[in-house]
């Protein structure tokens, strides 16, 4: 039978509710296929119980309204652009989603550690050597994005070439973190002097012997305020004085592997000199 479908049975055969299929309708998702002029009662087709079964799931999965009347239109124009801008769409979307899922995951993972009183993160005193580093130093402004460190690190890796280094780190005011900007320095440690033709912002820099509250964190860098917490906490206890700098050595990162669950971060809560030896009278 092609007979149109009322709004009811069109509602019965798709589990939507009539409130749903009006909605739909309102939001020029999905319009019945004939509207009476006098009554303004909604007829469906069968051809549309699939679309409409598509548009309820895009909606549990929040694509946005806009992305999904694009979706909708580019995929009933037929044309081989359209199915392509259709599925460009749901790709995107579908990316949003695994960053939120990713995102949630490490929320919870979050919050078992700190639910757990076994869960504490290991942290020792230690005196992290001196050190000749390639540099690149900056005042980060307030409200600047992750570019800053990738334009850095960029600048340090043309310098450095294909030689083998030590593994990447940075030394950071911790108004970074708490205020949203402030000092930082990136660093690539290097056994041989500058070479000729750097980049004006590399310089070559001596980091000093320095004494510090460290940890390692294991996974991506969202949850690095576990490490500092930590490593903060374990100062704090001991009566040592902060630099009010922070150091992160980048043993495993993304120059090394693009799964972030196996980065390998080492966090230095930078202390007052000396400290290492009065903790151990």
């Amino acid at each position: 039978m092609d007979r149109p479908l009322t709004i009811g049975e069109f509602s019965r055969i798709t589990h939507l509710s009539i409130r749903a299929l009006r909605r739909y309708h309102e939001q020029d998702l999905l319009v019945p296929a004939e509207v009476d002029p006098v009554t303004g009662y909604r007829y469906y087709s069968l051809d549309q119980v699939g679309p409409a079964l598509t548009i309820r799931r895009f909606r549990e999965l929040d694509l946005p309204l806009a992305d999904l009347r694009t979706y909708l239109r580019a995929g009933s124009g037929g044309a081989e652009a359209g199915g392509r801008r259709a599925q460009e769409i749901v790709a995107a979307h579908l990316r949003r989603l695994e960053d939120r899922l990713g995102r949630t995951q490490r929320a919870a993972q979050a919050l078992r550690e700190l639910l757990d009183p076994e869960a504490a993160r290991s942290v020792s005193l230690e005196v992290l050597p001196a050190q000749r580093v390639l540099a690149v130093s900056l005042d980060v402004p307030p409200g600047s994005d992750l570019s800053w460190y990738d334009t850095a690190m960029r600048d340090l890796e043309a310098v450095a070439g294909p030689r083998p280094v030590l593994p990447p780190g940075g030394r950071y005011a911790h108004t970074l973190f708490t205020e949203g900007h402030g000092r930082a320095t990136v660093y690539l440690p290097a056994d041989t002097p500058l070479p000729g033709g750097a980049r004006g912002a590399v310089r070559e820099l001596r980091l000093p012997e320095r004494t510090a509250a460290v940890t390692t964190h294991t996974g991506p860098h969202d949850d690095l305020d576990l490490a500092y917490a930590a490593a903060g906490s374990y100062a704090r206890r001991a009566g040592l004085a902060s630099q009010d700098l922070v150091e992160e050595v980048y043993l495993i990162g993304p120059r090394d592997t693009d799964r972030p669950d196996q980065w390998r971060t080492l966090v230095a809560w930078l202390v007052a000199p000396g400290a290492g030896a009065r903790a151990a009278d």
